[in-house]
């Protein structure tokens, strides 16, 4: 994934040594607020008051997975991705953003397949942001952010407190994230048939394909969210299934299928055993059939062997030949 992200340069200092810095200045505030009679010392005391309020903006900690885009009066400065406790530039707006990976449950959608039939298809995928310039700048992130938090009740920018901020930014890309994925899902379904009734032998279909599904929905997706700067760590169909209007008539026509395929099996193995019985009876000469009681004793092992009730046995009390 080509990136646009930089890494900020800009002047930062150590959180910590700042705040010294912050108490000396508080102290010499004190001071000067107790030298009132001196008309310079109150200017004084003014001026060092804006400045501790002006350097108090400067303060920011992050914690591992998080990242700060840097913006000096609307132009990008980089990206600020050490954590720990920092004091930079206080007319810097620093951005906050989540870069650890997030799920995302997609619920199903119908679609149609490679053949029209409809089908319901969802996935579940895990996302994370890659570039923070592209999803800062590329998409209009900020803009559903801020009409989330005017939904919310809380339009006034200035009382966004930044965990809110953060949260309704992030909650923005996941709907963005949500919405190529129906796009990217949609793609895919249509490209395959659902199993292999209705598809050439050999055909890849949605319910054999698999892992090979899964990474070209993987890939459409990366291929969908490049510009956002969102990477799809992994992506997997968890629902797959005939839509309601059809299930009824899939389900039968299954169900005719799996009884052709049992009855398959049975008529094999019963001429097997008609065969394993005749060449037992002739190898042991327990007695010589003619081709006639050959084909009446054939007849009657495939009923009781086929059948799906138990035979009813009709016990022959005359002679061989009556």
């Amino acid at each position: 994934m080509e990136t646009k992200e930089t890494q900020f340069k800009g002047f930062k200092m150590n959180g910590f040594a700042m705040l010294f810095l912050h108490l000396v200045v508080l102290s010499a505030m004190i001071a000067g607020g107790f030298i009132l009679f001196a008309t310079w010392s109150i200017t004084a005391a003014v001026v060092l008051t804006v400045v501790w309020l002006t350097m108090t903006a400067g303060y920011m900690q992050l914690e591992p997975n998080e990242a700060r885009a840097m913006v000096f009066f609307g132009s990008y400065k980089g990206t600020f991705k050490e954590t720990g406790f920092f004091w930079v530039n206080p007319f810097m707006d620093k951005k906050k953003l989540s870069l650890r990976a997030r799920n995302l449950d997609v619920e199903p959608i119908k679609v149609n397949d490679k053949i029209g039939n409809p089908i319901l298809i969802g996935l579940v995928l895990v996302w994370r942001l890659k570039d923070t310039y592209k999803a800062m700048f590329e998409i209009d992130a900020q803009t559903m952010a801020a009409a989330a938090a005017t939904n919310a009740g809380t339009g006034n920018k200035n009382e966004i407190h930044v965990g809110s901020a953060v949260a309704n930014r992030m909650n923005a890309f996941e709907n963005f994230v949500k919405i190529q994925s129906d796009a990217a899902l949609r793609q895919v379904a249509g490209q395959y048939a659902y199993d292999d009734n209705e598809s050439a032998a050999g055909e890849l279909t949605l319910r054999s394909g698999g892992e090979e599904i899964n990474d070209q929905l993987e890939q459409k997706l990366n291929e969908r969210l490049l510009m956002s700067g969102i990477e799809i760590v992994e992506a997997r169909i968890n629902y797959l299934a005939y839509a309601p209007e059809i299930a009824a008539v899939m389900l039968r026509r299954q169900q005719a299928s799996a009884i052709i395929t049992a009855r398959e099996k049975i008529v094999e193995g019963a001429v097997s055993m008609v065969k394993m019985a005749l060449q037992k009876l002739s190898e042991e000469q327990i007695v010589d059939l003619d081709e006639e009681r050959k084909a009446a004793m054939v007849s009657n092992l495939l009923v009781v062997l086929c059948a799906d009730e138990s035979a009813q046995p009709v016990v022959n009390a005359g002679t061989l030949h009556h």
